[in-house]
């Protein structure tokens, strides 16, 4: 397999890993939080009662390591490609900053308040308080998301545009008639 292949297909992994991500956290926003947080600390409580198969904590972790992961070996496989290699580090910057660094610093306190800690430790202002601090810091995420995606998906299109044979050929011709190429 050439190294344009593995490039190509590390590529595709990314934005797909990337898409995935960032369209979860759009579909959470428009789906989930409205129910969540209407009206803390009642809908808190019926959110614990609804999520107790599966939620946002189960799918998000191994979504974004995968995001980091495939970011990071993009990032080696394109360091010495200058018109990839700060698209791609871009994008994974801004997914860890937004998506892991952000929810570790700002999120995951917050969720141990609203989700873990046994109902009725809270007394409900701090609970109403602490989830619009939650609704209002999604909003970083969701940027984050939609960030990453968009450089991610920018580097494979310039991947592409700059492997694909009719781009080659193109190319080939336009020497051809230019001597001075």
């Amino acid at each position: 397999m050439s190294r344009t292949t593995v490039t190509t297909t590390a590529l595709v992994v990314l934005v797909w890993a990337a898409l995935l991500s960032f369209g979860g956290v759009a579909a959470e926003t428009v789906m989930l939080y409205p129910n969540i947080f209407a009206d803390p600390p009642a809908s808190l409580e019926r959110a614990r009662e609804f999520l107790v198969a599966g939620g946002p904590a189960d799918y998000f972790p191994p979504l974004g390591a995968a995001v980091v992961v495939t970011g990071l070996a993009t990032v080696v496989l394109t360091w010495r490609d200058r018109r990839l290699r700060w698209w791609v580090a871009g994008a994974v910057a801004v997914f860890v900053a937004c998506e892991f660094l952000f929810s570790v610093l700002f999120f995951w306190p917050r969720n141990e308040i609203m989700f873990v800690d046994p109902v009725g430790t809270h007394p409900a202002e701090e609970l109403r308080r602490v989830a619009a601090e939650f609704v209002a810091g999604h909003r970083v995420r969701l940027v984050g998301g939609a960030v990453t995606a968009a450089l991610a998906f920018t580097a494979l299109l310039r991947q592409v545009q700059a492997t694909a044979p009719a781009a080659a050929t193109d190319e080939r011709r336009s020497r051809s008639a230019d001597p001075t190429r």
